[in-house]
């Protein structure tokens, strides 16, 4: 089981910035791969950023060059740097990663979500 917490979400006005935190229940080197997604209303949900236990990183195009996903370990928290935030940014920020169990495979874990909205 892994429980995940997100945090940092709020109101900004187009051009700021937010860092959102996700904490990890377990050491995030022991998780292969965390990722950020969000969900406007109306909309599906979708990958904003990952990065994996060996730091490789990837980018939806949206965001390349605005946003940074990092980790610390000692910490077991991912964050996502947003910077010149736009209007369409705006939505349910979401933490998840993936666990292997040999009796249910791979099962996917999501945090709560913490909004974030730009104003324009």
């Amino acid at each position: 089981q892994v429980q995940l917490v997100e945090s940092g979400g709020g109101l900004v006005q187009a051009g700021g910035s937010l860092r959102l935190s996700c904490a990890a229940s377990r050491s995030i080197s022991s998780l292969d791969v965390m990722g950020w997604y969000r969900q406007a209303p109306g909309k599906q949900r979708e990958l904003v950023a990952t990065i994996t236990s060996g730091g490789s990183t990837n980018y939806a195009d949206s965001v390349k060059g605005r946003f940074t996903i990092s980790r610390d370990n000692a910490k077991n928290t991912v964050y996502l740097q947003m910077n010149s935030l736009k209007p369409e940014d705006t939505g349910v920020y979401y933490c998840k990663t993936r666990w292997y169990t040999y009796s249910a495979g791979w099962i996917d874990y999501w945090g709560q979500g913490t909004q974030v909205t730009v104003s324009s």
